[in-house]
């Protein structure tokens, strides 16, 4: 196994890409956010496949090849729909492969996600201003998480043989924990996120036992060939292992290979092309989220962010005013939309962001605004593929 799979846009190829792979292996994705999400709204069920680069390359995978998705069951009518193990059949309008919800706790969900991932690993990996939270607490139950989430997919896949897609930082211990009841699987992960030089990972007090971890994949990805070595170089010298690094592979447990490979990614942009050529005009609710735009509006810049501290969202409002100083010319023509979802509002550095950001954004709007236009809209709500796609029409 040297090389993850790219998605090409015909689904016979994807599939024989994917085969040619995997062979006959059982087609497994593991992630922290599922692909559909079932929601109970004006007392009905409704379903909505998130904005997510996670969601939009693997779901067509799935699709084709009749997989298994493990993911965090968070909707509020997900168990409504599932049978009584948890599973349900995906996409709902033809359904192709089984959605595996895993149930956490409120007090697992806090630790895991918010605590751990979100806390501790999520500054610590992109070396933040906002510092890390070095808590036992959410140690303890990142590690339960990750226990649960093997258990689930072992239970799921029994004694079949299969190829185990890990996703992302919420889950470093997990290939560990897969590897260590069946040696048999093809387990992988792909890191979405950057990794740190050693100097700043050591500080982390689990530090070892995440790095061992992730030494339970077969084939470990990154985005660029820096996080590639920062990662190589922080297991060099926090464990006992031998480095390839022609290959490069490091060789660890008297002699286990995980394969340490760069995979960049970007948007399709031949589809989205496509697709925002598609007609909109007939579609009511795409057409009312045009509403929040100024009457006048003769240039637009669009740009879509979760709300975070690693997007530069203040230094883009920073940037807009800077902007309208030099230009002048430019008021009452050009509008800067900003479409971000808030997330992860529970930690304190993401509730704080959100008061500067809404402070910000009313002050370069009194400070130009004019009739009939303001320089800066920012709509903070989760949109859909196709109400993003509207704007950039």
């Amino acid at each position: 196994m040297t090389t993850l799979i790219h998605a090409p846009a015909d689904r016979d190829t994807l599939k024989r890409v994917i085969r040619e792979k995997i062979g006959d292996r059982l087609f497994v994705v593991v992630s922290n956010r599922e692909p559909y999400i079932h929601r109970q709204r004006e007392g009905r069920v409704t379903v909505q496949q998130p904005a997510s680069g996670v969601v939009t390359a693997l779901d067509p995978m799935l699709q084709t090849c009749e997989g298994l998705w493990v993911a965090h069951g968070s909707g509020t009518a997900d168990r409504k729909v599932v049978d009584e193990r948890g599973r349900i059949r995906v996409p709902p309008e033809n359904p192709q492969y089984t959605l595996k919800r895993v149930w956490l706790t409120k007090e697992e969900e806090e630790g895991y996600y918010y605590g751990f991932s979100n806390e501790t690993l999520w500054p610590l990996c992109h070396i933040a201003f906002t510092p890390p939270k070095f808590e036992e607490r959410y140690w303890r139950l990142y590690q339960q998480v990750n226990q649960k989430f093997a258990d689930t997919v072992l239970e799921e896949i029994g004694d079949q043989s299969a190829f185990v897609w890990v996703q992302d930082y919420h889950f470093a211990l997990l290939p560990q924990m897969l590897k260590e009841r069946r040696g048999d699987l093809a387990v992988a992960q792909f890191w979405h996120i950057p990794w740190p030089n050693p100097e700043v990972f050591r500080i982390c007090p689990w530090g070892r036992q995440i790095l061992e971890g992730m030494l339970g994949n077969d084939l470990l990805g990154f985005h660029v060939s820096r996080h590639c070595e920062n990662f190589i170089n922080s297991v060099e010298q926090m464990v006992e292992v031998r480095v390839d690094r022609q290959r490069p592979s490091i060789y660890h447990h008297g002699g286990i290979e995980t394969q340490v490979r760069t995979f960049p990614i970007g948007v399709d942009f031949d589809q989205i092309n496509r697709d925002v050529t598609r007609d909109f005009s007939k579609d009511e609710d795409l057409q009312s989220a045009l509403k929040c735009l100024p009457e006048k509006c003769e240039y637009l810049a669009v740009s879509v962010d979760r709300i975070d501290y690693t997007k530069g969202i203040p230094e883009s409002i920073e940037a807009m005013d800077r902007f309208f100083e030099k230009y002048p010319e430019m008021l009452g023509k050009f509008v800067f939309l900003r479409l971000g979802s808030i997330s992860r509002i529970h930690i304190g550095a993401y509730k704080e962001l959100n008061e500067r950001i809404n402070a910000m954004v009313e002050q370069i709007n009194w400070k130009y605004a004019a009739d009939n236009w303001q320089p800066v809209v920012f709509l903070r709500r989760e949109l859909t593929y196709p109400e993003i796609l509207v704007f950039y029409r």
